[in-house]
């Protein structure tokens, strides 16, 4: 089970670090497009488009990692004064009847609207867009997936703390 988890864990987190640097490329991006707009006059509508793109991208296949990091946001007012083996309990259930089943909803609802697009190859509705909008919709899936995959890390991850074979869940420091 240990295997299994740190192997999630590693895919998520490595996936969450090089799409990080999006965040980057985003900014500069964006600010090339502000100069180029207000003070050359000119536009570019795939520049702009691409912030989009690397927005949603960003956020979708960064989601599972901030989730391995303790990272979202969640109302702990009880979480944080329970004790380790309530956290645990807490992530099992919240992960095995919440994350888990919405994950697989979020794939399974997504998955003929991503279909559709890539079977024409779907593009922007600008005509000089970017002719990619089937690869961006594909993140969609792809995130229910990963969140899925990263709740399956909390199960297992918990289901080892309360067999006493593992570490207790931590509370973020974020």
């Amino acid at each position: 089970m240990n295997f299994l988890a740190d192997t999630i864990d590693n895919t998520n987190r490595f996936i969450g670090k090089v799409v990080a640097w999006l965040a980057l490329v985003m900014v500069v991006v964006q600010f090339g497009v502000v100069v180029a707009r207000y003070v050359f006059g000119v536009g570019d509508l795939w520049a702009q488009e691409s912030v989009v793109y690397m927005h949603a991208t960003l956020f979708m296949m960064a989601a599972a990692y901030t989730l391995s990091e303790d990272g979202h946001v969640r109302v702990d007012i009880f979480y944080r004064s329970v004790t380790p083996r309530a956290r645990a309990l807490v992530n099992l259930i919240g992960s095995i009847f919440l994350l888990i089943p919405v994950a697989l909803m979020i794939t399974y609802s997504s998955w003929t609207y991503v279909a559709n697009s890539w079977r024409i190859f779907e593009g922007s509705i600008e005509t000089s867009g970017i002719p990619g909008v089937f690869l961006l919709k594909t993140a969609i899936p792809v995130f229910g997936i990963l969140i899925a995959a990263q709740g399956l890390v909390m199960v297992l991850r918990s289901i080892l703390y309360l067999s006493g074979r593992g570490e207790p869940p931590g509370l973020s420091e974020h």
